[in-house]
């Protein structure tokens, strides 16, 4: 009977799996000297790149506002910079030129100014140290006028400059020191060397010691202008101007 033919696109009834008969398919020989082919990789094709969203005017507007922003504050910094450093130089050069020169006179006025400053000084000084003469010159004429006691220790110590034991000695003396003095002076130096004379020529306060030639000037005139020669200072002990 004949058989009629089906043709099946996909699977077979399981009835007709009976008449099917099992192939396997043995080992491949391949001729001495002939290699079996490698496979061949499998040809990739490159990925596309992504595609970037597109940007709208409004964010490209944006972007060129900012990129020119960034460069406006870099070419500012740059130019501070740069005029900085500019600056820089010129003083630099000023201080190695003119201000060297300004420098000089500075130091040349700092030291005359210096001069000026210690001669000023100095005579400062020297006026305070005049007045100070001219006060204690006012103390010492209280403490000698009326006090005939203050001429005492000046007959001892020209008595002392002068007299010796073989050579007598004449002491002058104002009237009324004299009589103010007469008993300690006679109490404390002997009899016969030494002549005591009231001589009105002789001002209050002084004394004139006479012997063997020599005269010592115990006056308060002489006396002040000693003391305050050791000073460096010149100056009578009466004022003429004033006629005291």
């Amino acid at each position: 009977m004949t058989r009629s033919l089906r043709y099946y696109t996909r699977f077979i009834p399981r009835e007709e799996v009976g008449d099917v008969t099992r192939w396997e398919f043995g080992d491949v020989e391949f001729p001495p000297g002939s290699q079996p082919l490698a496979p061949e990789p499998p040809v990739l094709e490159p990925e596309a790149a992504p595609v970037e969203p597109g940007i709208d005017e409004a964010q490209h507007q944006a972007l060129v506002q900012q990129a020119r922003e960034e460069g406006y504050a870099q070419g500012l910094a740059e130019g501070q910079e740069q005029t900085r450093l500019q600056w820089q130089q010129r003083m630099d050069d000023y201080v190695a030129g003119q201000g060297r020169e300004g420098a000089e006179r500075l130091a040349r006025l700092a030291q005359a100014l210096e001069e000026s400053f210690t001669g000023m000084q100095q005579g400062m000084a020297q006026e305070v140290l005049q007045l100070a003469c001219d006060i204690a010159r006012q103390v010492v004429r209280q403490e000698v006028a009326g006090n005939s006691q203050a001429v005492l220790p000046v007959v001892r110590e020209a008595l002392g400059m002068l007299v010796s034991e073989a050579r007598p000695a004449t002491v002058r003396l104002n009237p009324g020191d004299w009589a103010a003095l007469e008993q300690p002076l006679r109490e404390e130096f002997p009899a016969g060397r030494i002549q005591w004379l009231a001589d009105t020529a002789v001002e209050p306060g002084d004394c004139r010691v006479e012997s063997g030639g020599m005269v010592v000037d115990g006056s308060l005139d002489k006396r002040w202008r000693r003391a305050i020669a050791a000073l460096g200072l010149t100056a009578a002990w009466k004022d003429v101007d004033h006629g005291d």
